[in-house]
C-alpha cells in the first residue's frame, strides 16, 4: 500500500513525527542541505544575473539516493524543514534534487501532535520569495569569500584569514570602535558620599552631595572635593529635610528571541552560545515523556519576534488565574515593534504552561532541564502583573 512521505531535516525529529501521524506516513531526514554551491570553484555565473550553480556534495549522494528510494510510489510528499527561510530553501533543494513535480510544503513552529496535525492538514506551495532571499545570502556568502580572502591572505600574508559577509563587517564595527576609545580623552570627575546614623538608631544611610549653595555639586579636581568634604565635617549637625516613598512598577520581561535567551542562558546558566542552541535544538525536536510519548518541550528557537500564538496566550492566562489568582494576570507584552523584524514565527515559548518543569525532569539531562526552566519562567512572568517594588 502507498504511503505519503514526510521529509524533516533533523532524524531527531522522525519518531517524535511518526507517533503523530500513525502507519500511513514514513517520516525520513534530509540530515540538512542537499545541495549546495561547488567547493572547488565559486559556482556563480557574475554574468548571468549572479546565477548559482549547485551540486550534490559527495558526502550527501547516498542521503539523495536514499530519499530518491523513499518517495518512490509516495502518494503525496510533504517537505516538513524548518519554518523559515533556510528551511523553505532546504525544501526546494529537495524538490529539485529529487525531481519531486508537486510537493506539498509544511511548517510547524512545535513539534507537538496538534501542531503537526494542523500542518498536514494546511499545506501549501513551496515560498520562492523566501527561497531567493536565502539563495541572496548564500550568493553573497560565496562572493564575498572567494573574492576578498585571497586580497586578504596578499596583504597580511596568512592563508588561514577569511573574509566573510558578516564578519568582516563586524571586524570593521569593532576597530572603529577600538579608534573610538583610543581617541577618548578622559576628563576627571569628583563624587562625594556620607554616611549618617540617626539618633536613636544603629543603622546608618548613605546620601550623596547633589548641590552646594544651589548649585549642583561637580568637583573636577581633587583640591575641590577635599575643600567640599572639609566643609561637610565642620558641620555639627544634619537634619532630613524630608522623606518621600513610593512604590515601584517593574513591567514583566518579553519572552525569548534568539539573541535574548543566549544572552540570559550566558548570564545565568553559564552556557555558551552554541550550547544554549544546541540544548534549545533538542527540547525543540522531542523529549520522550515516558507513557506520554516523544513531545517538543519548546517552539521554535530561532527567532527575531516576540510574538505569541493566540492559543498560548490563553492557556497561560488560564493557568496563571488558577495557580496564582487573578489578580496575577498581567496584559501581556505586545508584539515587538523593531525595525527589521522578520516575524516569521512565534517567541521561543513552552509547548503548553501546563507542563511544569518540575514534572518532566525525570525526563530531561541537567542541561535540558535548566534550559527548559529558564524559558518556562521567562515566558510565564512575561503574561503576568507589573512587579510592585
Amino acid at each position: 500500500m502507498a504511503k505519503s512521505v514526510i521529509i524533516v531535516e533533523s532524524p531527531a525529529k522522525s519518531k517524535t513525527i511518526k507517533s503523530f501521524v500513525g502507519r500511513g506516513f514514513d517520516v525520513v531526514g534530509s540530515m540538512g542541505h542537499v545541495r549546495d554551491l561547488p567547493k572547488s570553484r565559486l559556482g556563480v555565473e557574475v554574468d548571468d544575473g549572479f546565477t548559482p550553480k549547485y551540486v550534490i556534495p559527495t558526502g550527501k549522494r547516498k542521503t539523495v539516493t536514499a530519499l530518491k528510494k523513499a518517495v518512490a510510489g509516495a502518494t503525496t510528499v510533504y517537505l516538513a524543514t524548518d519554518p523559515d527561510r533556510e528551511g523553505e530553501s532546504i525544501a526546494w533543494h529537495l524538490a529539485e534534487a529529487l525531481g519531486l513535480e508537486s510537493p506539498q510544503r509544511i511548517e510547524f513552529n512545535e513539534i507537538t501532535k496538534k501542531a503537526v496535525q494542523r500542518s498536514l492538514e494546511n499545506p501549501r506551495q513551496i515560498n520562492m520569495d523566501r527561497v531567493n532571499a536565502q539563495q541572496a545570502r548564500r550568493v553573497l556568502d560565496r562572493l564575498v569569500g572567494y573574492k576578498i580572502s585571497p586580497l586578504l591572505w596578499k596583504k597580511v600574508r596568512r592563508r588561514n584569514l577569511s573574509a566573510g559577509r558578516v564578519q568582516s563587517v563586524a571586524v570593521r564595527l569593532v576597530c572603529d570602535r577600538e579608534r573610538e576609545i583610543a581617541a577618548f580623552t578622559a576628563e576627571e570627575y569628583w563624587t562625594i558620599t556620607a554616611e549618617f546614623i540617626p539618633d536613636g538608631e544603629r543603622k546608618p544611610f548613605k546620601a550623596r552631595l547633589a548641590k552646594v549653595d544651589g548649585e549642583k555639586a561637580n568637583p573636577k579636581q581633587q583640591e575641590q572635593a577635599e575643600a567640599l568634604v572639609a566643609g561637610l565635617k565642620a558641620v555639627t549637625e544634619y537634619r532630613v529635610d524630608s522623606v518621600v516613598q513610593r512604590d515601584q512598577s517593574r513591567k514583566p520581561p518579553a519572552p525569548f528571541i534568539t539573541s535574548t535567551l543566549q544572552q540570559e542562558a550566558a548570564r545565568r546558566l553559564g552556557f555558551s552560545a552554541r550550547k544554549t542552541m544546541s540544548v534549545a535544538q533538542q527540547l525543540y525536536e522531542g523529549i520522550t515523556l515516558g507513557a506520554q510519548g516523544s513531545e517538543g518541550l519548546i517552539t521554535y528557537m530561532r527567532t527575531d519576534s516576540t510574538r505569541i500564538a493566540d492559543e498560548a496566550r490563553d492557556e497561560t492566562r488560564q493557568f496563571i488565574s488558577s495557580e496564582f489568582g487573578e489578580e496575577y494576570l498581567g496584559g501581556g507584552v505586545a508584539r515587538s515593534r523593531r525595525r527589521n523584524v522578520q516575524d516569521a514565527h512565534e517567541a521561543v515559548r513552552p509547548t503548553s504552561i501546563t507542563r511544569k518543569p518540575d514534572e518532566v525532569r525525570q525526563f530531561l539531562t541537567q542541561d535540558q532541564f535548566r534550559l527548559y526552566q529558564l524559558v518556562w519562567q521567562r515566558f510565564l512572568a512575561s503574561q503576568m502583573a507589573p512587579a510592585i517594588v
